[in-house]
């Protein structure tokens, strides 16, 4: 890391409990423009700062070439037929069902999920998807368009996410998130869309947290109706000791003051909020960072992903932070040890790095290992191909999808040109 990378991790690191004590002195005003530095290191996923490029193109040039972006590419416009499930404490999940094909059907059936279930025809395999932290549904966006008609699918917004209510033990009872709700989130979600027939699993990040721990609670479903399951760029546990490409003095000097900083913030909320957007330079090249490793990006999509992650209230996102250190679901893997699995991680993944899928991989040894390289955080944004790719193979052979089954075009995030 260079020397200037070095001085931003302490500016920010000076930044979190500069916020703190500002907010302790009422001087919250004075402190907007702070916490939006925060605010964008945590909901980029990273728990430190990160060394950001020097921009010098001017500010309203660079305010209507987001205007511009927004208007292009129909990134995150796909939309299916909505529906409604609610959590164990009557928070409100919005989902959305894409139907397989009426004229595919026939030719989807096949022989391992006839001997499953032992019927002439049955039920389609569903495959649900889960998505990652200050995300949305949409951040599926490409494998979506791929599999639309091939295979039945379900996209959810996790609680307090996208579409979805605000979480109701959050904000009636104070309660914190865990990963386990989200398990059971996800069960409420599946027995609203999907309530049988087999199902192939989905989760990137938080999304692949989830569905461990709906393995964990759970697993007589996933013995019986699961079979296949793809982790993206997530973990199993040990997340406090993810260092986010940073210096570790740095990464520990935010770690003390992070919580405190977010929970002061999120009292906050509505102040914040405009700092937040003061800060918008900033905080769209701390998601970038955090986001992806690749330099040709398009930039409508890294636009894309950071309208996803800036709509995700600071509140939201200080209640959810405490559930990844103490989130630990390695025993959970058991449930998946006789399924096929896609385990895929970007290389350059800062947030929950690639060794983290890895150890995923090295409990369950029939899985498939796949790393992409020049890869980051979102990486199903930033490789589509690849990761369309290896979940069309993983879903042939669930049998979700007939052998040559031809998947749709799944566009390019790419900006450079051909060689």
């Amino acid at each position: 890391m260079s020397e200037s990378s070095a001085e931003v991790v302490a500016d920010v690191a000076s930044a979190a409990v500069a916020v703190s004590a500002a907010g302790a002195a009422g001087g919250w005003r004075r402190a907007t423009g702070i916490a939006g530095v925060a605010i964008g290191v945590v909901a980029a996923g990273a728990a430190a700062g990160v060394a950001l490029e020097r921009m010098t193109v001017g500010r309203g040039m660079r305010q209507k070439a987001r205007l511009a972006l927004d208007s292009a590419g129909p990134y995150g416009s796909l939309r299916g037929m909505p529906g409604k499930a609610f959590a164990d404490d009557g928070t409100e999940l919005y989902y959305e069902v894409d139907d397989l094909d009426e004229e595919a059907a026939p030719a989807a059936i096949g022989p391992r999920r006839r001997r499953l279930f032992g019927r002439k025809s049955p039920a389609p395999v569903t495959v649900v998807f889960s998505h990652g932290y200050c995300l949305s549904q949409d951040s599926w966006h490409f494998q979506r368009a791929a599999l639309r008609g091939v295979v039945r699918t379900v996209h959810w917004d996790q609680r307090s996410h996208g579409r979805s209510g605000r979480g109701v033990a959050q904000g009636r009872d104070d309660e914190p998130v865990t990963i386990e709700q989200l398990g059971r989130d996800l069960k409420a979600v599946m027995d609203a869309a999907a309530p049988e027939g087999p199902l192939v699993l989905v989760g990137h990040s938080m999304g692949g947290m989830t569905v461990m721990a709906l393995a964990d609670q759970y697993p007589e479903l996933i013995r019986e109706r699961v079979v296949g399951v793809a982790f993206v760029g997530t973990s199993s546990g040990r997340l406090g000791e993810v260092n986010y490409g940073l210096p570790v003095a740095g990464v520990n000097a935010v770690r003390r003051v992070l919580p405190g900083v977010l929970k002061v913030l999120g009292q906050r909320a509505e102040l914040v909020e405009k700092g937040r957007r003061a800060t918008a330079d900033l905080f769209a090249g701390i998601i970038k960072r955090y986001s992806f490793a690749s330099r040709d990006v398009d930039p409508a999509v890294a636009r894309f992903a950071e309208r996803m992650i800036e709509s995700t209230p600071i509140d939201v996102v200080a209640e959810y932070y405490p559930a990844f250190n103490d989130h630990d679901k390695t025993e959970a893997l058991v449930h998946f040890a006789d399924l096929p699995v896609l385990v895929l991680a970007g290389v350059q993944d800062l947030v929950t790095p690639s060794e983290h899928s890895e150890a995923i991989a090295d409990l369950l040894p029939d899985a498939e290992l796949v790393l992409v390289p020049d890869a980051g955080h979102l990486v199903m944004l930033e490789h589509p191909e690849v990761v369309t790719d290896r979940l069309a193979d993983l879903l042939t052979r669930t049998g979700a999808v007939p052998a040559g089954a031809t998947v749709k075009g799944y566009g390019s995030t790419s900006t450079a040109q051909p060689g």
